[in-house]
């Protein structure tokens, strides 16, 4: 027979309550084939209380529907004929049945009700019909059993969908003191306070040697002055002058864009030649073409160094240049300070000091550099790159500590008279053209500075080749 289908909620907010409108079909109860009149089924006048299954509310906030009560059904006939023994608390014609959980009650609670079962009474057995001689009947649905059977179904706990995990956060790496004063000043405080400890030692170690017969007899025999030739040239040409200001433009530049290439993470721009080839970034293309600006700058230094003789000045010409070089440190550090005439000749100290930069150091940074850049030959494996990491940063740092004791050393001996000899190409000590035209070479030097970033150098690189994004 056909029974119309019971509408619970809808499954989606806003959708149609489930399931559809309709009916289905479900089996008849056994009956009699002899019989032309099916008789009434036989009620128990016996009912019990059953309490009323509770469900969601009907409307948002509300309370649960139906409202909280019991309901009384009559008891089956079998079971008001034979009662059969049961204790208090539980009937031995019941089973266990689990209750089908719904959706939670409060958003973001459990599921409704809690995990549990309930008890329900047990379909009657069925009663084995009376054979008849006329006719045979065909067996029975077994109405109880399918009704219990889609009851247990039904009233099944759905299993609770498991969580999905979430991914675990990672910590935030601990960055070290990059980017911040304070660790920077607590990682070279200590760094500083031990060389200013040496310093001091080594300064009253001087002080007291200086005043020993020892100290007193070797300084009064190397007097610390530089041994130069007979034929050695005095004073300097305006072309020194002129390479003196280049050099020190440039070296800022590149000092200025090699930090900038370590400390570059993601280059705002990308340099790569019309032809084709490796990117590369617009600070470091900007590097490379300072680096051959100074390579040039020294080609044209060394020519003009050794055609007018003025290599004698920063090349040792005797071994006597070493026991000198002792005595001008040790004047320096007893504070007694040597004499000084950079326009006629240097102390010792100072020559060879010149003859490392400029012999030393400066071809140590251009072939190291060489070998780091793109420009190195693939088939030339003879150098390995990390020897050049390892030697041009150092010499960088080289370079750095010798700029800050010539700057030191230029202020301390006689500024305008230094100054001088070194930009207006004058032995003079008390004139202020020096002064003003170091000047001027800072304020270029600084513009250039200012000047050494992408967005002014990109037009530039674009001249020399495709500049890109990526």
């Amino acid at each position: 027979m056909q029974v119309e289908l019971r509408r619970g909620l809808p499954r989606v907010p806003g959708g149609e309550p489930w399931p559809p409108a309709g009916t289905v079909d479900v089996a008849d109860a056994p009956v009699e084939a002899a019989q032309v009149e099916a008789a009434p089924a036989p009620v128990s006048d016996d009912t019990v209380e059953v309490p009323l299954r509770r469900g969601l509310p009907r409307v948002p906030g509300g309370e649960p529907w139906p409202p909280a009560g019991t309901v009384k059904v009559a008891v089956p006939a079998g079971a008001a004929a034979e009662p059969a023994a049961v204790d208090d608390a539980e009937s031995a014609h019941t089973v266990e049945v689990p209750l089908r959980r719904g959706l939670p009650r409060v958003e973001g609670g459990d599921p409704w009700p809690p995990a549990g079962t309930v008890r329900v009474a047990a379909p009657a057995p069925e009663a084995e019909p009376e054979p008849h001689p006329e006719t045979e009947t065909e067996p029975a649905a077994p109405v109880a059993a399918t009704v219990v059977d889609d009851a247990v179904a039904k009233t099944a706990p759905e299993p609770a969908p498991k969580p999905v995990p979430k991914p675990a956060q990672q910590p935030a790496p601990a960055s070290a003191t990059a980017g911040k004063p304070e660790g920077v000043a607590r990682q070279w405080l200590p760094w500083a306070i031990g060389a200013l400890l040496l310093l001091a030692a080594a300064v009253f170690g001087a002080r007291w040697f200086v005043g020993t017969e020892t100290g007193a007899g070797f300084i009064e025999r190397y007097d610390g002055i530089q041994p130069l030739p007979d034929n050695a040239p005095v004073g300097f040409p305006a072309w020194l002058n002129w390479a003196h200001f280049f050099n020190m433009f440039l070296m800022a530049l590149i000092v200025k864009t090699g930090l900038d290439v370590r400390r570059e993470k993601r280059p705002d721009a990308y340099w790569q030649p019309k032809k084709g080839g490796k990117k590369i970034s617009v600070t470091l293309w900007l590097h490379q073409v300072l680096d051959v600006a100074w390579v040039v700058l020294g080609v044209v230094f060394f020519v003009l160094l050794f055609a007018t003789g003025q290599w004698m000045r920063i090349v040792p010409t005797s071994w006597d240049v070493f026991p000198n070089a002792v005595s001008a440190g040790l004047q320096y550090l007893s504070l007694d300070w040597p004499d000084e005439n950079g326009w006629v000749y240097y102390n010792a100290l100072q020559e060879l000091s010149y003859f490392v930069t400029v012999f030393v150091a400066a071809p140590l940074a251009i072939a190291s550099g060489f070998r780091m850049s793109g420009m190195w030959p693939a088939s030339w494996k003879a150098v390995p790159v990390s020897w050049a990491r390892a030697v041009h940063f150092p010499t960088m740092v080289y370079f750095l500590i010798f700029v800050a004791v010539h700057v030191f050393l230029v202020a301390a001996t006689g500024l305008r008279g230094n100054l001088n000899a070194m930009f207006a190409a004058r032995d003079d000590a008390s004139g202020w053209l020096g002064l003003i035209l170091f000047l001027l070479a800072v304020a270029v030097t600084a513009a250039g500075w200012w000047a050494a970033r992408p967005s002014v150098v990109t037009p530039v690189a674009q001249a020399t080749g495709k500049v890109t994004r990526r």
